[in-house]
């Protein structure tokens, strides 16, 4: 009767994790190509950088001059009523006309340098822009990779759990056959049941860990179907064992994208500093017209007049006092300009901890690896003695139990020391700048 009830439950696992019925076979780098092109934060923060690539312009920072066209057309419809010395009187409608057009252009001379001091903040503003987007590409690189190996491990403890079921089927089997000839107790079989049973429940609700990684690697991906099934190319969790502490030091100090964006908005708010500090310096700038004119009269000697001409202008000015507004405004810029400095240092410092605490368990977890596998090796030697003894009936069933535990343990034990390793490689490597390798 169990073995009628265990059926549909390995049907439903064969089915839903057989490479027969995965629709894809994705290798990391198609992964990871997939979630650049698609990934709805990624294109937000790329089109926030074509916002400051389309505000670093010359005529943003003042450097070219403005034109602007007005022009009117007005009048007045006035009901004059004239009284003289005779006592008569007489009353017309006046109507009056006014037209103009005026051609206005500005120019800013010189204003304190804050031209060029703009100018070159929009720069750094583009910079940082371009910095965010490379922040998010590794950020995103980094949790796709994550998540591959992720979906790897589960699937390898799901066939780990599989192997169990099978273990504990064969151990079932044995005590049947057993009892069948009289040599075991009923007790024995009912205990074999529950093993098996307990071993299939968790092979059960690993499947679900396995779907659930399946479904966050395609969210990361931003594919159109969520719930489309895959498989990987790779199969095992293989680890870099060659990353060296110096190097990776280094590279991070050069290339790290926190500190780089630290160090672009230590230099933004100098430029801000600066550009208070032009206030301070006298400015000219110069305007130029073409101005047009033409009214008509209803009344009086003048029918109607035209004017047109050219005008033109230099303007020099200096802030004398201000109720001392730009003193404070420099003592605050002065200040951002400090913190931004101790922002910096501050965020070298952290990157540098995570460099050393993130390296020192990536080494301790290369070594891990070996006692790991020296362990599973001599767990799989155990449950091959084991099984021999329990067979001839040498070995009780709690203590098989005890040995396929400590074979199963191994192997999940492994796996989740490869699987840090595998982390602490990918945090090495998006530390020190170096994530696009699992791209390029």
């Amino acid at each position: 009767m169990m073995k009628t009830r265990l059926l549909p439950l390995s049907l439903l696992l064969l089915v839903t994790f057989s490479p027969a019925f995965t629709q894809k076979i994705y290798e990391v780098k198609e992964c990871i190509k997939t979630g650049l092109e698609k990934n709805y934060s990624l294109l937000i923060t790329r089109n926030s950088e074509e916002i400051a690539k389309n505000n670093h312009t010359i005529g943003n920072a003042g450097y070219l001059p403005t034109l602007g066209l007005t022009s009117r057309y007005g009048g007045t419809l006035n009901d004059v009523r004239t009284n003289l010395t005779d006592t008569s009187t007489f009353s017309n409608d006046v109507l009056n006309t006014a037209s103009n057009a005026q051609l206005t252009m500005g120019l800013t001379i010189f204003d304190g340098f804050s031209v060029t001091t703009n100018y070159r903040k929009l720069g750094e503003l583009k910079k940082v822009g371009e910095l965010n987007t490379q922040m998010s590409i590794e950020n995103l690189v980094a949790d796709i990779v994550s998540g591959y190996y992720n979906y790897i491990q589960q699937v390898k403890l799901l066939n780990n759990l599989e192997y169990a079921v099978t273990l504990s089927k064969e151990r079932l089997r044995i005590d049947e056959d057993r009892y069948l000839l009289g040599s075991s107790s009923k007790l024995q079989v009912l205990q074999s049941r529950v093993y098996l049973n307990a071993d299939s429940s968790r092979l059960s609700k690993q499947g679900e860990v396995v779907r659930a990684a399946q479904v966050r690697l395609n969210e990361l991906m931003a594919v159109e179907d969520l719930s489309g099934h895959f498989d990987t190319k790779d199969t095992t969790i293989e680890v870099d064992h060659n990353l060296l502490y110096e190097k990776l030091f280094e590279e991070t100090m050069e290339k790290n994208t926190s500190l780089l964006i630290a160090s672009s908005n230590k230099t933004i708010s100098e430029y801000d500093y600066k550009l208070i500090k032009s206030r301070s310096y006298p400015y000219l700038t110069a305007s130029s017209g073409y101005n047009y004119y033409y009214n008509t009269y209803s009344s009086g000697s003048t029918k109607n007049q035209q004017t047109n001409g050219l005008s033109y202008g230099l303007t020099l000015g200096f802030n004398i006092f201000d109720g001392l507004n730009q003193r404070r405004s420099i003592r605050n810029s002065s200040i951002e300009v400090m913190n931004r400095e101790l922002r910096y240092q501050e965020i070298e410092q952290g990157v540098k901890a995570d460099l050393i605490t993130i390296y020192s368990a990536y080494s301790n977890y290369l070594r891990l690896i070996e006692l790991e596998q020296q362990n599973l090796s001599t767990a799989t030697e155990n449950l091959s003695i084991a099984m021999e003894r329990y067979k001839l009936g040498s070995l009780s069933g709690i203590d098989l139990r005890e040995v396929q535990k400590s074979l199963l343990d191994a192997r999940e034990s492994l796996l989740s020391v490869q699987y840090q390793t595998k982390l602490a490689e990918i945090s090495l490597l998006l530390i020190s700048g170096r994530i696009m390798e699992y791209y390029n």
